[in-house]
This record gives C-alpha cells, structure tokens and sequence, in this order.
C-alpha cells in the first residue's frame, strides 16, 4: 500500500542529473509523470555502472587473498592496480567539479589516497579506498533510484479518470477535464479523484494513502472528501468543488518536493566543518611525512580522513528523523524545519480549527416548558432539514446521536437567511433561530435575558425554539476543545515548549475561557492576521525560537514568520499549508508533539554519530600519524567508523517518542470503546435535562422520565461500568505498567454504582407527590451523577489516546 511515509525517501541527497529528474517530478502535472519513469530509468542505468566499480575493487581483494593463501602472489599487484583505476578516474571527476565551484570536498582526499597508494606500490590499500568509495556511491545511487521508484508509484496510483455525471448519463473522463460544481461517482475501490463534498448517503473511506490512518472512515452527506483516499464502500457521489491541480493529492506531491529542495542547517554546518577539515588532513599527512620521512605515514592518515562521517552522519539522522514523522503523518519539509522543530521552545497557535475542531456541535438543550429536552431538539431537527443554515448540520447530527428517530417533514416552511426558519412540525407551529427571529412568532419568557448573556460570555451560539407561539427552550452550540488537545500540550511541555501562547480573533471571553481550561501561560484575544504576525515578528526580535500552528488563511503570515510554521493540513486551507514547514496530514495536535520528540532524538543522534565518527577519525589519525597504524589496516578502520556511525545515526528511524508506545491496544478494539461512549453521551444530557425540568413536570411525565432514566443507568449505563471493571481495566493495566494504574478509574467507577443506586432509592421513595426537599435531593443527585460521569468518560478518552498506535 502506498502511504505517505514513503514520501522520506525522497529527501536523500543525490548528485548530478539524478537530482534534476527527482526536482522535475515533485511538481505534478497530469500526464507528466515520464519525468519521475525518467528518473527511475536514469538510476537503474546508474546501477550496474556502480555495482561495477565497486565489484572490481572487490574481486580484485579477494582474488589477491587467494593467491596470497595459494602462496603465488604474482601479478596480485598489478590486478589490484588495474581495479583501483576506473574508481580514481571518477573521484577526479567529482574532484574537479568540486574545484570549479572553488570548493575542496572530501574528494580530494579520497583521490590523493589512492594516487599516493598507487606511488608508494601499496596496491592493496588503493583497492581497499577504492572499494569503500565505491561503496558510499552505490548506496547513494540506490538510495536516489528507490526515491524515484516509489515517487513514480505514488504517481501511478494518482486518479487518471473520474466518472462524470452529465445528466442521465454517465462518462469516462480525464482527470483534467473535471470543473467544479461536476457531479461525479467513485466506484468501490476507486480513488477519489479531486476534493469536493458527499453528495450521496454515508461513505466509508480509507484515508491511510493520505493520513496512515488503518480504518475506514465514516462520512456523511456534505462531508468533505479528499482526492487520494480510497472508497472503500459502496459507490458513492460527490460535487467537485477544485480542479485536479488544486486537489489534495497534488498538494502533498508538491509539499514533498518542497522538503527535498531545501538543506539543514545542521548540515550546512557540516559542509563547512568538512571544508576546514580537508585541508587540516592534508596538513597532518604532509606533518607526518615531513616529521618521519616516511611517506607511507602520511599515507595513512589520508586514508583514515577518507571519507569524513561527518558528512554522512548529520543528513542519514535527519533524513531518518523526517521518514520517522512521515510514517507519523506529519510531512516535515527538510531538514532544516526537522532542526528547528527541535530547537523551539515557544508555541503559538490560534484557537479555532487548532485547539478546537472549528465546527459547531451541540452541547446543551434546556427546556423551560411542559416539553422535554428531547422534544425540542426534535422539533428543531425536523425543521432543520429545510435549512441551509451553517448550524442546522449541528443540529441534525446530534439529533440522530440522541436518538430520536426517524424526523418528520415539515410543512409550510419559511426560512429567513441568517435568523431562523419556522413551520409547522406534527400539527405544531414551531419556529427557531436567534433570539431577535423567534420573538416575532413568540412572547418573551423571563429566562431569555439570562440565557442570553450566559451565552455571550461562554461564546455558544444560541438556536431558541418557540412551539405555537411560546417560548419553551434554547440549544446551546459551540465549538469544542479537540479531545487529543489537553494530552497535545502536556506531550509538548515534556518535549521541552517552556511557553505557549495562543493567538485568536475571538472575544476575550471566550479565548481566556478556553485557554485557562487548558493550562496555555498567555492568551491574546481579539487580533487581526497582521496582529498575528506582530507578535510572531516580536518573538523573532527577541531570538526566541518559536513554533506556530494555524489553519486558516488568516494564520498564514503568521505561520510563514515563525521558526517553524505548523499547519493542520486534514481541513486547513491550502494558503496554510503552503506557508508552514510542517504539515500534519490528520488534524491531530498530539502528532506534532510526537514529531517535535522524534526531531529532538534526531538530532540528538545526528551530534552523537558526529562526534563518534570524528573522534575515532581523529583518533586514528593521531595514530597514524604517529606510525602505531599501516595504511591498509587504517582504510580497513576508516571504513568500520563509517559504518558505525551511520547505523548509530539510522536508529532516527526507530524513535518512538512516547515511552511504552510499542504497547498499545488494537484500532479496532479502541474503535469500539470509543462508540461506545459516543452511545452513552446522551445519557448525560438525559441527566442534566431532567434536573432542570423536574420541578415544573406534571406528576404523570415526572413518572414517565424517572422510569425512563432508572432504566437506562441500570441496562446500559451499570452493565458498561460494570464490564469495564471486570474485563477492560485488568487487561489495560499490564499495558500501562505499575502496581495499580487505574485505581483512580476503579474509584470513579466506585462513585458511578453508588451514584445510580442513589437515584434508584430516590426515585422509589419520592414516585409519588414528592416534596420540593425531595426534588431537590433527586436534583443534586442527577447532577452530581453527571459531574461524575463526565470527568469518567474524560478520563477513558484519555486512556484511550495514550493506548493508540
């Protein structure tokens, strides 16, 4: 299966041409891939050309050893000469190319030690530099040919046809021949081929050629679909909404052409260490030839400064690092973001779509009438059908999550754009929307005022709903906190962000609301994109290396500012993604926690490999230089510290961040604890509505909802409880490590069975005229249950979150 995480590969330097054809290909236009099949023709003509070389070196070695053990060693040397040869010709090359951009590479050196190996009759030691140069080349040429093949796959699994929908009839066309507003089908297995919204029922979709993620995703009607997942259900329809060119999947090709283009500073760095470093080599060789009189001491000191690991080890662990964040969903664009990632300590990010999902749900329905909760949000659904409105879907959804049923038709509906729609729903003239709206077709209520001002300063929006011209309640909406977004922050703080900041355009109120929930040490409300900026700019000043997460494209300025910009790349705007270093593929705040600790082992590994590549050189320099070390034994050292060094910087690509990672609980069975909560979630509201409407209840409805909930906790809500403690918390607990690491859970859930029993006697004793003390006792009761519960089911998602793969 072909998944983003391939998209690391592409990020190893190449040389030459190799380079050209890969630059070529990242940026994707339709019927243009020959660029990427010319790049993968280019590196598998490469190969046999570079196996060649270095299996001349090595025959020649082993042959030598051969004949040597046979004891007739003549004409070993001269074998060994002749094999050494076409390897010195192509460093020279190199060599001179270097020199034409007035630089002194390490081909110098790799050159000058065969040359000098050559003069000086030690053939053995030519074939030995030779095949290990050699073999740095042909790792390289694969490492450039394995970019360009699985580049080239990514690109045939590109969509090159769609089925468009022109009236009646059904057509096969070009992928660039879709326009928006087309009404297209996606067969089961095919892939979308541009973004656009569901147009038909629900759809399952397999995101993981874009996230990794394994699961199907469900999608309703209107749901936005992203070219490159695949319609893993029945088949569906969809409206394009772009062009192919301005499709997700195109993006993320040109989003890994631009992580290939660019170079780390850590890099960079080397390059410039490396540069002094051949001279300085050069220096010691001439020093200990002059102080010996030996020329084969300077020699060997050239063959132990060949190759320097310096350049090899920084760019395998940052190119490691950024294959790690690949396979994580998190699309780093080189190296240098990968170093700057690491080295943040400030955060900034803005609110909406970030910390919170940037879509409206319902979190409250409070009836003041003789109806219940349920109904009214019944009523408000049904005629939410009829609407276009941005918080009817809101509404819809959370109807069909709590249950109630199959909607019926409104009839003589009148909607007015931006205030509220009215109709008549089952016999009943219903009207909903804004308070203003709703008071046109009602008398005001003396709650209205209150329920307006406790709005305003929680910044929920507010669907009132009147029913045959009175006022009987308000659903409350609002965007909600991310549920990964607490542990996101906590994961950042221990990955080393000392302050967090949040930048939004959103009252004061509610973005210090918000942030104080969360623990973030500053929260600046009310800021335009060019305030944003100012104080992204501002941190600049003050050297501060700062990271900044956005979605919008009001956060692009901002983002392109920053140390590192961070863009939510799942339902962010293209303008975003665009401007930041790092694009988190799924919508998920913890990823880039995961990321920054992946960048932190990185580089950690890179400046180990570094130094325990240059020290051994150095080392064996000395030695060599002092005479404790032959030239053939030192290219045989020389080439055991490259190796060393590399594979110490490869262990990159094995980091995981979160300590136990490897431990964790199956998709699906997380899957399947996570519905099951979502099934409960309309129990709390059950419990918090009934609270609210008991005093006012005619004794016949009280009844009817106390049996109604009685049953529930006691069918549903105890037996999950229960299954939980008996079978969930024992086989999770070896997973989490120490003695007892759920007993605060098994405490809540303690408090949970006493809380329903509790309710159950209530319910009993008072069935029948119960007093206001006893009311109130059924009151406290009801909400201290839920208090409790939703701290429980906080907590499990919590658990949950941390047992994720």
């Amino acid at each position: 299966m072909v998944s983003l995480a391939l998209a690391a590969p592409l990020l190893s330097p190449a040389e030459g041409c190799r380079a050209a054809s890969r630059t070529l290909a990242v940026v994707y236009i339709p019927n243009r891939e020959s660029d990427w099949h010319g790049g993968v023709a280019m590196s598998r003509r490469d190969l046999p050309w570079n196996v060649a070389l270095l299996a001349m070196p090595a025959a020649a070695l082993l042959l030598a050893l051969i004949r040597q053990a046979w004891g007739g060693g003549e004409g070993a040397s001269l074998l060994l000469l002749l094999s050494s040869l076409p390897m010195l010709g192509v460093l020279l090359l190199d060599a001179a190319r270097a020199l034409r951009r007035r630089q002194i590479g390490v081909d110098v050196l790799a050159v000058l030690s065969i040359a000098v190996a050559i003069a000086l009759d030690e053939q053995a030691t030519a074939a030995v530099i030779a095949a290990m140069a050699a073999t740095g080349r042909l790792l390289d040429a694969f490492a450039a040919g394995k970019a360009a093949r699985e580049m080239a796959a990514l690109l045939q699994r590109a969509p090159r046809l769609a089925h468009r929908l022109d009236g009646e009839a059904l057509s096969t066309v070009a992928i660039e021949d879709i326009r928006p507003g087309d009404a297209l089908l996606v067969m089961q297995g095919e892939m979308v081929p541009v973004d656009g919204p569901l147009d038909s029922g629900e759809a399952a979709l397999d995101e993981s050629p874009l996230t990794g993620e394994s699961l199907p995703v469900r999608m309703e009607a209107g749901g936005w679909l992203r070219s490159g997942a695949i319609n893993a259900g029945e088949t569906l329809r969809m409206i394009a909404a772009r062009r192919a060119e301005d499709s997700t999947f195109n993006g993320i090709v040109k989003l890994v052409g631009q992580a290939a283009s660019s170079k780390a500073p850590a890099s960079r760095l080397a390059d410039r260490y490396a540069l002094g470093f051949t001279p300085a080599a050069l220096a010691l060789a001439a020093l200990a030839w002059w102080a010996s009189g030996d020329p084969t001491r300077g020699l060997a000191v050239l063959v132990v400064a060949t190759p320097c690991p310096l350049l090899l080890a920084v760019p395998v662990a940052l190119m490691s690092g950024i294959s790690n964040c690949a396979g994580r969903g998190v699309l780093v664009k080189g190296g240098h973001a990968l170093e700057a990632l690491a080295a943040a300590d400030v955060l900034f990010f803005d609110k909406t779509g970030t910390l919170t999902g940037g879509q409206a749900a319902l979190t409250d329905v409070r009836a003041y009438g003789a109806r219940e909760a349920g109904a009214l949000l019944r009523f408000a659904a049904a005629l939410d059908q009829m609407s276009c409105h941005v918080l009817a879907a809101a509404i819809l959804r959370a109807a069909h999550e709590r249950g109630s049923g199959p909607l019926p038709l409104p009839q003589q509906v009148e909607e007015q754009p931006g205030a509220g729609i009215r109709g008549v729903v089952e016999g009943r003239r219903v009207a909903i929307g804004t308070a203003q709206y709703v008071l046109l077709h009602a008398a005001a209520e003396p709650w209205l005022l209150e329920e307006e001002r406790r709005m305003a300063t929680e910044g929920a929006s507010a669907v009132f709903v009147a029913v045959d011209g009175r006022l009987e309640g308000v659903l409350e909406l609002s965007d909600q906190l991310r549920l990964e977004t607490p542990r996101a922050l906590r994961l950042l703080r221990r990955a080393g962000v000392r302050r967090m900041v949040m930048l939004t355009g959103d009252r004061r109120e509610v973005a210090e609301s918000i942030g104080g929930g969360i623990g973030v040490d500053e929260v600046h409300a009310e800021l335009s994109p060019a305030d944003k900026l100012e104080r992204v700019v501002q941190a600049s000043r003050e050297r501060q290396r700062s990271v900044m997460v956005g979605d919008g494209v009001n956060d692009a300025p901002a983002l392109a500012a920053a140390g590192v910009g961070v863009a939510m790349g799942a339902h962010g705007s293209a303008a975003a993604a665009e401007s930041a270093d790092i694009v988190l593929l799924a919508d998920r705040l913890d990823k880039l926690a995961e990321a920054k600790m992946v960048a932190v082992a990185a580089l950690r590994l890179a400046a180990q490999s570094a130094a325990l590549g240059m020290g051994l050189s150095l080392l064996a320099m000395l030695c060599a230089a002092a005479g404790y070390l032959p030239p053939l034994e030192g290219a045989l050292l020389q080439e055991a510290i490259d190796v060393a060094a590399i594979a110490n910087a490869l262990r990159a690509l094995g980091v995981r961040p979160l300590r136990g990672q490897g431990k964790t609980l199956p998709e699906a069975k997380l899957s399947a604890l996570r519905e099951e909560h979502r099934l409960l979630e309309p129990l709390l509201a059950k419990l918090s509505d009934l609270a609210r409407s008991l005093p006012s209840m005619a004794a016949e409805s009280r009844l009817g909802a106390m049996d109604e909930l009685d049953a529930w906790l006691r069918l549903e809500l105890l037996p999950h409880e229960e299954a939980d403690e008996r079978a969930l918390y024992p086989a999770v607990s070896p997973l989490l490590g120490g003695d007892d690491p759920l007993a605060a859970l098994s405490r809540s859930h303690q408090e949970i069975f006493r809380g329903i029993h509790r309710l159950a006697r209530l319910f009993a004793q008072h069935r029948d005229a119960p007093s206001e003390p006893g009311i109130q006792d059924i009151q406290q009761a009801l909400y201290g249950l839920e208090a409790v519960l939703r701290l429980h089911f906080a907590q499990e998602d919590e658990l949950f979150n941390s047992l994720s793969a």
